[in-house]
């Protein structure tokens, strides 16, 4: 293990809800936090709730122009004001000002963001990569209290690939992906169960400012390596279904020769790959435009520095 690390404490922290404006338990929640804001309140730091996408809320759609949790790149944020420019654009701009800017030490210190899925992903815990210290203390703060549900840590990053999520914008952050829920419907028992997680979240942070020492440890992790196409035709058109047994198995294990699609005249398409792997976001609605059946993940164990305020 290497030895413990100190950061600052946290002062600024955000949460969004609507990045993705169908995804309705974090809208209705920070639509509820900026009624009721004493519900996110503690002693050593501030929050702040917003809406992240507010026209795609208004129309209950994930977005307007394009995708917003995809924009939070150099390439849209450095870019000229320009008259066709999607409204996703202009917006990512107005967040980077408001809580960045993007790797500035003016950041906000940490940033939640808050979504639904439709594949079976259940209370995940989306961190850019194991490297980041401080969300991987508070993911495993929050599989060790928060015991309603296992909790699966995905590593989105890609080797190279520069860092597109909102709470980039960030010192930190972390996304809360709760599932299997409809798009364009709010089911109570997710929206309590985010409530939830986000509260024990806080709760992380509040020990973590008032000097709680927080020992290394050793925490299991899924990481992205690639994503997965439907097979097609020739024209473009998708030629085949996930298959029934790999629907709904999220985070479990994929091995060579095992089904993953169903062709529409009923015949099976095995996985090929030369190792086993643990597939996650299978079957999501949203991906579909973006031609990805399912994420490819390796399971890992990461050995993780201790943690304590300077």
């Amino acid at each position: 293990m290497a030895a413990s690390c100190r950061l600052k404490p946290l002062s600024c922290v955000a949460v969004s809800g609507g990045t993705h404006g169908n995804e309705m338990s974090g809208i209705f929640l920070a639509k509820h936090w900026l009624r009721n804001p004493m519900e996110l309140r503690r002693g050593s730091f501030a929050v702040t709730p917003f809406l992240g996408n507010p026209r795609a809320i208004e129309k209950c759609v994930r977005y307007v122009g394009r995708d917003l949790n995809r924009t939070f790149t150099t390439e849209f944020l450095s870019s000229t004001e320009a008259e066709d420019e999607p409204y996703e654009v202009v917006r990512a701009r107005e967040i980077n000002q408001t809580y960045g800017p993007k790797g500035s030490a003016q950041a906000f210190d940490f940033m939640f963001d808050l979504h639904n899925t439709t594949a079976n992903m259940g209370a995940c815990l989306i961190v850019d990569s194991e490297e980041s210290l401080l969300p991987m203390h508070m993911c495993h703060y929050i599989q060790t209290h928060y015991t309603r549900s296992p909790c699966p840590i995905y590593l989105y990053k890609l080797p190279g690939e520069e860092t597109y999520s909102i709470n980039s914008v960030a010192k930190a952050g972390l996304t809360l992906e709760l599932g299997p829920q409809p798009q364009q419907v709010v089911r109570a028992d997710l929206f309590t169960q985010m409530r939830d997680l986000m509260a024990c979240a806080l709760d992380f942070i509040e020990l973590f400012n008032k000097g709680t020492v927080f020992p290394a440890f050793e925490i299991e992790a899924y990481k992205i390596t690639g994503r997965m196409d439907y097979p097609r035709y020739s024209d473009g058109e998708i030629s085949a279904m996930v298959h029934p047994k790999l629907q709904d198995k999220d985070f479990l294990p994929l091995n060579p020769g095992d089904p993953i699609f169903q062709t529409f005249s009923g015949e099976e398409i095995l996985y090929e790959g030369n190792t086993t792997i643990y597939p996650a976001f299978i079957n999501e609605a949203a991906y579909y435009e973006k031609k990805v059946a399912f994420a490819k993940m390796e399971k890992h164990m990461f050995s993780i520095p201790g943690l304590q305020r300077e």
